[in-house]
């Protein structure tokens, strides 16, 4: 059975700092491409973040480039979003995401919330 768990997420204050973890199991995590999306309340998923299998490759939404870092640790079959600079507008529901040719898993979210 395929499981992917978020963890990290939580209440910050503005201009400060989260890491946000995707721990997967029942798949062998090298064999993926992996994302993070992010859902506010009202909105559409977003796409946050890219990572390619290898973890050589990353892309990010404009919104957040310069400030989040993903990151992959394929031995231990972890993903990592690393979140600095946070703003009010960063607050949502973040996922995890692994995708394959014939295959797509999620997780189930961590809330973040970036508040004073």
């Amino acid at each position: 059975q395929v499981q992917l768990v978020e963890s990290g997420g939580g209440l910050v204050h503005p201009g400060g700092s989260l890491k946000l973890s995707c721990a997967a199991s029942g798949i062998t995590l090298s064999s993926y491409g992996m994302n993070w999306y992010r859902q506010a309340p009202g909105k559409e998923r977003e796409l946050v973040a890219v990572i390619d299998k290898t973890g050589g490759s990353t892309s990010y939404a404009d919104s957040v480039k310069g400030r989040f870092t993903i990151s992959r640790d394929n031995p231990n079959n972890m993903l990592y979003l690393q979140m600095n600079s946070l703003k009010p507008e960063d607050t949502a529901v973040y996922y995890c995401n692994a995708v394959q040719w014939n295959a797509i898993y999620w997780g189930q979210g961590t809330q973040v919330t970036v508040s004073s």
